[in-house]
């Protein structure tokens, strides 16, 4: 079955981002001559997505009316309060077609292929309930954390410990959202629902091969400006 629907996470305020989005929200940051939020949904149609909620909260109208025009795309303003990933995703699940949704944060930049089209490759729904996607720390650029989990030889995962460096979670995933709505919290992350799926052998993890951009943080942004730049003039 091929993954038609997904979560574009755009509520978020940005603050590290600072000046960058004292008049915006962050998914509407320019890289280059494009948004984040519209490089984000250049992947997901490219990975035969049909079907996306993208949620908003901070300057939630900028959002709206930014996507006013595109048909395939519903809008989730989460008022008065922002949900985290986790009741963001909820509030919006029934704006999805199907179960299997993927998820991006738009904030980050993969400059060796489609990370939507690797996970959709692999999915394979009756052992996972999660797969996402990952990333060495000596792949990432504008990061400078130490991972989020280590992955075992059958692909499952487990937090890493607070001694040892482990792979990103790279802001891309393929989820079932049967454990996401049974959660009775209205604010949540979706890191709680990884941990559950952890302790069911539920949750499996792909490594990306490439380098990945965090362009949440004005370093990052640097970066990728750069590194787009070079890859359009040689183009």
């Amino acid at each position: 079955m091929q993954l038609q629907s997904a979560m574009i996470f755009c509520a978020g305020f940005g603050t590290r981002l600072g000046k960058h989005v004292a008049d915006r929200p962050k998914p509407l940051v320019k890289l280059g001559n494009m948004t984040m939020l519209d490089r984000a949904l250049i992947q997901t149609r490219s990975a035969g997505v049909r079907n996306h909620a993208v949620n908003a909260h901070y300057l939630a109208s900028q959002i709206t009316e930014h996507l006013a025009t595109e048909s395939d795309v519903l809008v989730s303003v989460e008022e008065p309060d922002i949900l985290d990933t986790g009741g963001g995703l909820k509030l919006a699940a029934n704006m999805l077609v199907q179960s299997d949704v993927f998820t991006l944060n738009p904030d980050v930049i993969w400059m060796d292929g489609n990370p939507l089209v690797c996970l959709a490759d692999a999915w394979n729904g009756s052992r996972m309930d999660a797969l996402l996607m990952l990333v060495p720390t000596t792949s990432t650029l504008g990061y400078n954390g130490k991972g989020d989990f280590r992955i075992d030889d059958g692909g499952y995962l487990e937090r890493c410990d607070e001694d040892e460096t482990g792979l990103v979670y790279g802001g891309a995933q393929v989820i079932n959202l049967r454990e996401v709505v049974s959660v009775r919290r209205q604010v949540f992350s979706l890191n709680l629902v990884w941990d559950i799926l952890a302790r069911k052998k539920r949750l499996f993890g792909l490594v990306y091969d490439g380098e990945w951009i965090d362009v949440g943080n004005p370093e990052g942004l640097a970066i990728a400006d750069q590194a787009l730049s070079s890859e359009q003039s040689s183009q």
